[in-house]
């Protein structure tokens, strides 16, 4: 493969994650060709002033060619388009599901890369309102993005790196994990715990709502608070939990946590969730 990565191909340009990484793309120095089948979507992409391109035409010549479509598409998606890439490139998908079921079409010469944006940090300082209006990432908020390059080597992970920083700028770091540990960062910590999470959370702010009589806007005052000296305290040990919390805390995790909650962390436990992501009977080894 060469060192430089000069032309990249988005497939599925305009879907939601293939607007976004296609608005980076726009405005890059890399020579970027947007392919897109969905008529609608199309008027997507031709709407931001980017034009559409035939798979067959521009696959065969470039560097990098990104799936930004979902993960239960990708197998089939994968074994219309790897045969039309050149040798060297690299096939770059932006969820690691498919690619720990190994439902992606596999050639001995290409290479493979999957890569993940973290979106920024709940910590992150945010100067301006463009900053604050960013949650997900991608426009003006600076976040971090797990990748997985496993036989890629350092010059080549240097080179994807521009690429995938370009794709979900602005980037602070790209962490290099393999494609197992990307699974257990998403799904199990961020989908099957953190968002999980998150809509408890919401769902406990609307029965307090209905239970208490409390008004809704004083739940929503008390709760948004809370959640922010939550996380400082748990994570940063800003200030210790009170006594008192503490013991409202482990009553909490009697009535709500099941005791051997960390089994999501087994294997065949990441192999199950994301089974059933994929929408597939097993995870195939």
């Amino acid at each position: 493969m060469s060192s430089e990565l000069k032309t990249i191909t988005v497939i599925g340009a305009g879907g939601k994650m293939g607007m976004r990484i296609s608005a980076n793309f726009q405005k890059s120095h890399y020579q970027v060709f947007y392919c897109e089948n969905s008529p609608a979507a199309q008027q997507q992409v031709i709407s931001h002033k980017r034009e559409i391109s035939d798979a067959d035409v521009v696959v065969p010549k470039s560097d990098v060619v990104i799936l930004a479509v979902p993960d239960i598409v990708l197998g089939k998606l994968s074994q219309a388009i790897v045969p039309k890439m050149k040798s060297g490139a690299i096939l770059l998908t932006l969820d690691p599901a498919a690619a720990y079921a190994n439902l992606i079409t596999k050639r001995d010469d290409i290479e493979y890369a999957v890569a993940h944006p973290c979106h920024p940090s709940v910590f992150l300082e945010r100067y301006t309102k463009e900053e604050h209006s960013d949650a997900f990432g991608g426009i003006a908020a600076i976040q971090h993005v797990a990748a997985s390059y496993e036989d890629g080597t350092k010059e080549q992970k240097e080179q994807l790196s521009q690429v995938i920083s370009c794709m979900y700028g602005p980037v602070e770091n790209v962490h290099w994990v393999t494609v197992k540990q990307l699974a257990y960062l998403e799904p199990t910590l961020v989908e099957t715990v953190a968002c999980m999470v998150g809509a408890f959370m919401k769902e406990a702010l609307d029965e307090t709502v209905k239970y208490s009589g409390v008004p809704d806007e004083a739940a929503k005052a008390m709760l948004y608070g809370h959640i922010q000296i939550a996380l400082a305290v748990a994570f940063r040990a800003t200030n210790p939990f009170s006594d008192a919390c503490l013991v409202a805390m482990e009553y909490g995790r009697e009535k709500i946590i099941n005791p051997d909650w960390k089994v999501i962390f087994e294997e065949q436990e990441l192999d199950k969730v994301i089974a059933r992501m994929l929408k597939i009977e097993r995870i195939s080894r």
